[in-house]
């Protein structure tokens, strides 16, 4: 086993890194410097800046997410599924000295093509503390993946963070809003209509109509359109899944709101931080070098 090392989730937009030693976890920095925020620097000298001090040469240094695509540090290939997750840590792409980057994993058929970067890590993690045969991870681009006990399957990509941030910035939804607040009671109404009418294109213009004529709040139309995205989104994909042991990778703000969607349509679901994930999967890729 090595006793050092340094884990690193490097994505679009933001960057973290933690020091571990003995298996806990010592330090942690983040910094904004995702690999479409480098402003000219080199990926080897935002490296050097956020492990400054935690770094000798006999320290390895294991990165997972964006940093390997095409916009990364180098496009490391993806893995087609279906993949053995104790295999993944043997296919790491090294780019400089005892720093390695975990590969991505695809799909690639006719009828489903998907790429993921650093929810791979995450799912050895979550392999291991939480095993279950559906993973639902929420963020930006939602995923829903398919695995038994030592493969991943399927996948499935849901873009529904992007859409609620494109349809508030970009779209007349949020135009001439004020400041959104916090409201559980809209976020539950949208939900309600999202998991009843999933066929969005119709549903999306409801909700501008709603707070012009005065029956949704102006400050409370991103927690709804939160509530009817993750419900359509629910609705949708229990269509492609039986009920099942299911487990929430993700933050604790996300995976609240999944959690509820899910309970709304009778699934239970174990949650799991995924940043504890992501240590996890990084840990066991670390122990399997070492072995």
């Amino acid at each position: 086993m090595t006793s050092r090392y340094i884990a690193v989730d490097w994505g679009s937009t933001n960057l973290r890194a933690w020091l571990i030693e003995q298996d806990r976890c010592q330090a942690s920095r983040q910094s904004e410097a995702g690999v479409t925020r480098l402003n000219g620097k080199s990926p080897q000298s935002v490296l050097a800046e956020i492990t400054h001090g935690w770094r000798d040469s006999a320290t390895p240094v294991v990165m997972a997410g964006m940093v390997g695509s095409n916009v990364g540090w180098k496009n490391v290939p993806y893995l087609t599924l279906p993949v053995r997750l104790d295999t993944i840590g043997e296919q790491l792409t090294p780019v400089d000295d005892n720093v390695l980057i975990v590969p991505g994993l695809c799909v690639r058929r006719e009828e489903n093509h998907n790429v993921m970067r650093g929810e791979e890590t995450q799912l050895i993690g979550a392999l291991a503390l939480a095993p279950a045969s559906l993973y639902v991870m929420p963020g930006t681009h939602c995923k829903w993946v398919q695995a038994d006990s030592a493969h991943i399957v399927d996948f499935h990509t849901v873009m529904t963070g992007e859409l609620h941030a494109v349809l508030l910035r970009h779209s007349l939804i949020g135009a001439g809003l004020p400041e959104q607040q916090p409201s559980p009671a809209a976020f539950s109404a949208g939900l309600a209509r999202g998991l009843a009418t999933p066929a969005l294109l119709p549903e999306l213009f409801t909700v501008r109509a709603a707070h012009i004529l005065g029956s949704l709040a102006p400050e409370a139309v991103s927690e709804f359109l939160s509530g009817l995205l993750i419900g359509a989104e629910v609705a949708t994909m229990r269509e492609r899944f039986s009920p099942q042991p299911i487990t929430l990778v993700g933050g604790e703000a996300l995976t609240n709101r999944y959690q509820q969607a899910l309970a709304a349509v009778g699934y239970q679901a174990t949650v799991l931080a995924g940043d504890t994930a992501f240590q996890a999967g990084i840990r066991s890729i670390v122990n399997a070098m070492a072995n």
